[in-house]
């Protein structure tokens, strides 16, 4: 990885170097627009649409248009800006975990010590980490005032930039505004079928299927030439498509949801007396004998047929 920006994290008189990683990145496959007929690439110019001319980028400014002025801001303007003249990462509040709403955060980066001595970065990490709280900080990147989330994960610190708070729209919804009548059985099957899945978060289990089979096409693009069958490289399976609009009563689909989710975990028990362990054994034999009658029925007949000749 590559730092994108070198700082220090500082509060009090306290100062910890770092350097700033983008944490996460993009796996979708790259794709551009080209003319169909001969597969040219597109390219857009930027023209003026007042004169007609194209535009080269130094002479390209930014711009506020309020729909009826326009106001055009220089380089020189937007310098004079708070933009990213500091390299501090600086704490304004050490705040509980619970408080902060994950819909306030935005991207992620990791923060490395920039230092020969980690002492200061350990000190940092481990008095967030035993006191469960995270740092509120205000910094600046790319030319903008940024607020940030500095938590840990695992042995690194974290860097999350926030949304500011009128960032964040109110979910004012008049069909949130009355609240329906729940029985004490529907709340109690909802938590059955919720138990029925419930299991630990491993995001290793979970891929981008969309992405998978965008470049399993893109391959056999490749191999086989631009003609070709679709279903040569997904498959012959068939889509289950369901019709919509029918209306099913809450408690019977959560009713059938948990007995269905039950069936699915359980193994299947043999009916009558005994243990669920024993029928399933006694269940076994007979499927042994039934497949040695058949193998040896299958060998006794050549035989039988080689008799009818004579």
């Amino acid at each position: 990885m590559r730092a994108i920006w070198t700082g220090a994290i500082t509060f009090g008189l306290v100062n910890v170097p770092v350097k700033v990683y983008s944490a996460t990145e993009d796996h979708d496959v790259a794709l551009h627009q080209v003319h169909d007929a001969d597969g040219g690439r597109i390219r857009y110019k930027r023209v003026c649409e007042i004169d007609g001319k194209t535009i080269p980028y130094e002479h390209i400014a930014k711009a506020y248009d309020d729909g009826e002025r326009t106001v055009i801001l220089t380089p020189e303007d937007l310098e004079s800006l708070p933009a990213e003249r500091s390299r501090e990462i600086d704490v304004v509040e050490f705040v509980p975990n619970d408080q902060l709403d994950p819909l306030m955060f935005d991207r992620s980066y990791y923060l490395e010590p920039d230092s020969k001595s980690l002492k200061a970065y350990a000190l940092l990490r481990k008095t967030l980490e035993d006191e469960d709280r995270t740092a509120i900080v205000n910094f600046a990147l790319r030319q903008k005032t940024r607020l940030g989330a500095l938590r840990v994960r695992g042995n690194v610190l974290v860097l999350q930039t926030m949304l500011w708070h009128d960032e964040i729209r109110e979910a004012d919804f008049p069909s949130l505004e009355s609240t329906p009548r729940i029985t004490d059985r529907e709340l109690s099957l909802s938590a059955a079928l919720m138990e029925s899945f419930a299991g630990d978060f491993e995001p290793e289990k979970f891929s981008d299927e969309y992405q998978e089979e965008l470049r399993k096409l893109i391959d056999a693009k490749l191999e086989q030439g631009e003609s070709m069958d679709t279903a040569a490289t997904f498959g012959e399976e068939e889509t289950e498509k369901k019709g919509g609009g029918e209306v099913i009563d809450l408690m019977e689909a959560l009713q059938r949801s948990v007995e269905r989710s039950r069936t699915a975990k359980e193994p299947a028990k043999k009916t009558g007396t005994g243990t669920a362990k024993s029928g399933a054994g006694s269940a076994k034999k007979p499927a042994a004998k039934k497949t040695a009658s058949t193998s040896s029925a299958a060998k006794k007949a050549p035989a039988k047929k080689a008799k009818k000749p004579a």
